[in-house]
């Protein structure tokens, strides 16, 4: 049986994109093994191909990079496999190398500009370390995938690489019952779900919601300003209409989801990047049936207006997004997210995968 080794630095655990991967290559007959790290909070997983995850003495920074990239090439190394899928920036050195040295086939899965990221801005020394990996690397690579169009467009400009534009839709997936720790009675639930970054505007939404009657603002994810946040939220004295959930697995977040009356995905245009970006939780929102608010930047709106699933938030100021969330009638956008649902789905996206796993130079 042939084997695949994928590779990313998260923990695997609510990678939605990276299973959807795992569970392609799987389906053609590949053993499929998903490398990760591994945290002292990390969620236990079961999955229906082999995992593993690093654990590491370093978690951030520089060094972290350095740990897991160094690991994992000797991993590799030494690992037996066929097919190499590395995604994103950070574990692409290690996997391009163990592809030359043993002649093995690499895919690359690109799910952002990892060089535009607004955590780089203000770090030139690593930003400029990895721009150099990305340049020396990039135009070598036969096969890549990115996660819109206009990231196809940036890299195809740049380096002269063709990219396959495969979308992160939702698959359909189990729903686990969860139990909101709040009382959500007589209440519309806005939700945004996702990373817990800068440039999120996590912050216009905690103002937004002040205002708003009957509603509360659900935030289900983690990241670095997590607790700043929820300083903020204390400090407003808005403790309960903003709840933070965590981070929750797929078929806890997916529950979530559906009891949502509007999604939020309000991106600030921090780069490149951010202003590239399409969003995991846009086709979640989506997929759950509920209308969508989202920044004006091209790959998301393009998705809004195209298929009538929710409005554009052209003026970045509490008060225009309180009352964009007052006029978000879900009934209103029943059929659009209806017929939009079908059309935005893995089933279809996923055909394009597997043509590229089927013809792998």
């Amino acid at each position: 049986m042939k084997k695949a080794i994928v590779s990313i630095t998260n923990d695997i655990s609510t990678d939605q994109r990276v299973a959807k991967t795992c569970d392609t290559l799987k389906s053609l007959g590949y053993e499929v093994l998903l490398v990760g790290r591994k945290h002292k909070n990390s969620a236990s997983l079961s999955r229906n191909y082999k995992t593993k995850r690093f654990r590491l003495v370093f978690n951030t920074s520089f060094f972290f990079y350095a740990e897991y990239n160094l690991r994992l090439f000797f991993f590799l190394l030494f690992a037996k496999k066929e097919l190499l899928v590395s995604n994103d920036l950070d574990t692409l050195l290690p996997n391009y190398l163990i592809s030359k040295l043993q002649r093995k086939r690499l895919v690359y899965d690109s799910h952002e500009l990892f060089t535009e990221v607004p955590e780089l801005v203000e770090k030139t020394f690593v930003k400029k370390f990895w721009t150099s990996i990305e340049q020396w690397i990039f135009p070598k690579l036969k096969t890549v995938i990115v996660v819109s169009q206009s990231i196809a467009d940036y890299y195809e400009k740049k380096y002269g690489t063709a990219c396959t534009v495969i979308r992160n839709f939702p698959q359909d997936t189990q729903v686990e019952k969860t139990v909101f720790p709040f009382d959500t009675k007589g209440k519309k639930i806005i939700l945004y779900q996702g990373a817990l970054n800068i440039g999120r505007g996590l912050e216009l939404m905690i103002d937004a919601v002040t205002t708003l009657e009957n509603y509360i603002l659900v935030i289900a994810g983690d990241g670095d300003i997590a607790e700043k946040l929820k300083n903020y939220v204390h400090t407003k004295e808005l403790d309960k209409k903003v709840f933070f959930l965590g981070k929750l697995d797929p078929p806890q977040l997916k529950n979530v989801t559906l009891k949502a009356d509007v999604g939020l995905s309000l991106e600030e245009d921090l780069g490149l990047n951010y202003r590239y970006a399409l969003p995991n939780k846009v086709f979640d929102y989506i997929n759950a049936e509920i209308p969508v608010i989202v920044s004006d930047l091209p790959e998301m709106k393009s998705i809004v207006i195209e298929h009538k699933v929710g409005v554009v938030l052209n003026d970045r100021t509490p008060e225009r997004l309180s009352t964009l969330i007052n006029t978000m009638d879900k009934e209103k956008y029943t059929d659009a997210l209806k017929k939009a649902k079908k059309e935005l789905n893995w089933n279809t996206e996923k055909e394009k995968l597997i043509h590229i796993f089927k013809h792998l130079n």
